[in-house]
């Protein structure tokens, strides 16, 4: 686990960035918050890129900036990765040299364990068909899978991922993400992962910064901090859901069925092994409430739960939070249907989803 403590700030014309924390980086760490909201900016100053930033920054007690002290650690001797937005490959070198070139300027120490191996990160990210190709013959996602290739073989103690997926439609998407996660498993390196979608939060982290208007306002499980009513205004109360983690089960009629506790939920087929768990966000607008089980439905997922609690903060919409197995959904219904079901904490209700709900979505894990 890496300790990267910060205490820094930064003023741009309009905006300010202001952030005193540490951040204890295992695994995905996801740096989330709407556009603008300062998530490059903060990537750039730990990266060294961004030189008008005041304070301190340091890794594992390696302090790589002190204004006061003067201390200013250069990028190249910052011991991070980093995957742009966009790829930066060299377009006149072929995808090996790109590789080798990262290689041959990394600076690998005595403080790691053992250098990461060109043949394992080609190996982990199937690159070995596109080596002798140059940067431009390849798909935009073929291109980021050997920029992250590239800044894995920095050796890296930290990995810094900016938005890598927003240029990607969505089925790029789907073939980059296992092999992001792939990453922090394969070569046991944390990563940062910047991100304003929050479908790309639930399948790759686990943790969670919220950064907003230039100042973290949250941070901790993705569960609990996602959940927090309070926060939803920064979310996106549209977004508002929770995270369920289930078993794979069997696939019939191209439906996959998934087990949470006893309960069953059918969604569209997915190429997983039964018995894998995996991870689901349901939104809360997906969620409908009966308090008897009904019959004859299109609807084909009927979940068991009970009321924990009930949010009438706006005038139309109620927010109810459920546990289903031992653990949390939402549901977001109009106030006229609380008054009219006579819904109360403790009660027992029926949560409806539509398996379509689920479709195209970036749920695996």
């Amino acid at each position: 686990m890496a300790a990267l403590t910060v205490n820094l700030s930064l003023s741009l014309g309009d905006f300010s960035l202001k952030v005193s924390e540490t951040l204890k980086l295992d695994g995905v760490t996801a740096l989330f918050g709407p556009s603008g909201s300062g998530k490059t900016t903060f990537l750039n100053i730990l990266a060294g890129l961004e030189k008008r930033s005041v304070g301190t920054v340091s890794l594992g007690g390696e302090t790589w900036q002190d204004t006061k002290r003067r201390i200013f650690v250069p990028p190249y001797s910052r011991r991070l990765g980093y995957v742009f937005q966009d790829d930066r490959l060299f377009p006149h070198l072929s995808v090996e040299a790109n590789l080798l070139f990262s290689q041959k300027r990394s600076h690998y120490s005595a403080r790691t364990t053992q250098p990461i191996k060109e043949e394992d990160v080609i190996k982990s990210l199937e690159l070995t068909s596109l080596l002798q190709r140059s940067p431009k013959s390849l798909s935009r996602g073929e291109q980021q899978r050997v920029a992250m290739g590239r800044a894995l073989l920095n050796n890296p103690e930290v990995l810094l991922m900016d938005e890598p997926l927003s240029a990607l439609d969505m089925g790029r998407k789907r073939e980059i993400i296992p092999y992001i996660e792939r990453l922090a498993n394969d070569f046991c390196i944390p990563i940062l992962y910047v991100t304003h979608n929050v479908e790309e939060v639930a399948r790759l982290a686990d943790t969670m910064a919220l950064l907003a208007n230039g100042r973290i306002a949250a941070i901790g499980d993705i569960t609990e901090v996602l959940e927090r009513t309070d926060l939803w205004p920064l979310t996106g109360r549209l977004e508002a859901g929770a995270i369920l983690q289930a078993t794979v089960g069997d696939t019939k009629n191209g439906m996959t069925s998934l087990s949470i506790a006893d309960e069953i939920l059918r969604i569209p087929a997915i190429e997983v092994i039964p018995g894998t768990r995996v991870r689901l966000r349901v939104q809360a607008k997906e969620v409908a409430l009966a308090i008897q089980r009904p019959d004859n439905l299109s609807i084909r997922n009927t979940l068991t739960a009970h009321v924990l609690k009930i949010d009438l903060d706006e005038t139309v919409f109620a927010e109810l939070l459920l546990d289903v197995g031992g653990q949390h959904l939402r549901s977001r219904v109009t106030r006229e249907a609380v008054e009219e079901l006579m819904l109360h904490e403790g009660q027992q209700v029926f949560a409806l989803i539509k398996s379509v709900a689920f479709e195209g979505r970036l749920l695996i894990n």
